[in-house]
């Protein structure tokens, strides 16, 4: 693996272990990211919508130009409703 392949990683890596510890410090963010992605997530362009209603909303802040931890966290929002759906 170069070094660049070990720094992204320890990047995405990082920016994950905040939104944990965000996630952590305010029980309310995982429900209202749900909820929110559970609103927007049939619209055009849902991703970036989604992620500028949870930066508005919640402590979690998600920059317009998403980086792959970004995407990581957007990619698990749409699993865990994938796996409500299917539930019902």
């Amino acid at each position: 693996m170069s070094s660049a392949e070990e720094s992204r990683q320890a990047k995405v890596i990082s920016e994950l272990r905040t939104f944990i510890k965000k996630v952590l410090s305010d029980p309310t963010v995982a429900s209202k990211c749900m909820d929110i992605a559970r609103t927007l997530k049939d619209e055009p362009d849902a991703d970036t919508k989604i992620a500028a209603a949870i930066s508005a909303e919640t402590i979690v802040r998600i920059p317009e130009v998403h980086s792959d931890a970004d995407r990581i966290f957007i990619e698990i929002i749409k699993d865990v409703l994938e796996d409500e759906a299917a539930l019902y």
